[in-house]
């Protein structure tokens, strides 16, 4: 029985092991890295000013450049909106780079966890 939006039920979901072997060894891009990398030389402006036009503080803005910290929701909404974008770009990135460095950090601990099958 399919559920949401024709989604598959639970019980063909593929196993963590396929999942984690599906996904790219190399870590996703951290939002920092493109805002460092190609965002600021394409604007052509500083750290500093681009701090102050999204009403953040330098320091916030440097952990996340470099990728010490992720970008919030609060922060991808800031983002989007000078860069006119929107929010859902840097919230994806950082899920995809969370995700994955989370799954590597935690697989054997999450190997243990037995899957629930229905009686």
């Amino acid at each position: 029985m399919a559920g949401r939006s024709g989604e598959l039920p639970l019980s063909t979901c593929t196993s963590h092991e396929e999942i984690l072997n599906s996904r790219p060894k190399r870590a996703p891009t951290h939002p920092g890295a493109l805002i460092r990398e190609d965002v600021l030389p394409d604007l052509g402006i500083s750290v500093s000013e681009f701090a102050r036009k999204l009403g953040v503080s330098r320091q916030t803005l440097h952990r996340i450049l470099a990728e010490t910290h992720g970008v919030s929701p609060e922060m991808a909404l800031r983002l989007g909106r000078f860069l006119g974008n929107g929010p859902d770009l840097w919230l994806a990135m950082q899920q995809a780079y969370d995700l994955w460095r989370v799954e590597r950090d935690k697989r054997e601990e999450l190997e243990r966890i037995e899957r629930y099958r229905a009686a």
